[in-house]
């Protein structure tokens, strides 16, 4: 590693101020420090991330031609190269709600915009389990890195098992970045009137969030190229 021209290697630095000053006699951190705090952040996110397996899907590759996709399109690029507020994208499985999230989360790491995209019942099964004593992260440390982190992509919300400590985490994470105005995606599959009605009241304000709705048929059975509209078979006769 190369050495900090600032600090020489030390880390920190002592200003010239009065005696008297607060600053007087304090060593300061180096901006090097920061950066390096950052970095690690940075690189702790990724690896607690689940986007590995996603990290193919981009918006250059989500195929538009599929009918009733294009506006969740639309809105996912939108809000990938300006992350404001909350989008909630709503859909049956397999319509593309999961492709357009992870091209959001691809977005920002690719602009080192530190981002966590994780499938909320994973989720809750790596909180349950900082529990535990063996566990690497003490669980207030990683619950308060879910919840302050600068982009947060919950998939599969509905999906995890309904239990009192499930919905009462996941409403305390989506409440402090509700109140935070902290951008957050969210996709389901389920109706929304089947979410927790305190979640539901934050994703219904339409001052902090905006709901798309993909009416596509499922997306995965078709390869790209023939994610299009089927026109009816015209049978052909000899003459």
């Amino acid at each position: 590693m190369d050495e900090c021209p600032i600090c020489k290697g030390g880390r920190f630095l002592r200003v010239e101020v009065p005696f008297g000053d607060p600053f007087f006699g304090r060593p300061i951190p180096c901006e090097c420090l920061a950066r390096d705090q950052d970095e690690r952040s940075f690189s702790d996110l990724e690896r607690f991330s689940q986007i590995d397996p996603f990290r193919n899907k981009t918006f250059s590759n989500f195929d538009q031609k599929v009918p009733g996709i294009d506006k969740a399109y639309s809105y996912a690029k939108k809000f990938a190269l300006d992350p404001q507020g909350w989008l909630v994208l709503t859909g049956p499985a397999g319509c593309g709600k999961t492709h357009l999230a992870a091209a959001i989360a691809n977005h920002a790491l690719a602009n080192r915009i530190q981002a966590l995209f994780t499938v909320v019942p994973d989720l809750l099964d790596h909180l349950r389990a900082a529990f535990a004593p063996t566990s690497d992260i003490l669980y207030d440390e990683l619950f308060d890195r879910v919840r302050s982190v600068p982009l947060l992509i919950f998939d599969d919300l509905g999906t995890e098992y309904p239990t009192p400590w499930a919905g009462e985490k996941l409403y305390q994470i989506l409440n402090y970045r509700y109140n935070c105005y902290m951008p957050t995606v969210v996709t389901t599959n389920r109706s929304l009137n089947s979410i927790d009605e305190r979640i539901r009241s934050r994703m219904s304000d339409a001052a902090v969030c905006e709901i798309v709705q993909i009416k596509a048929d499922s997306y995965r059975p078709r390869p790209m190229g023939e994610r299009i509209e089927k026109r009816p078979h015209k049978p052909q006769y000899r003459r």
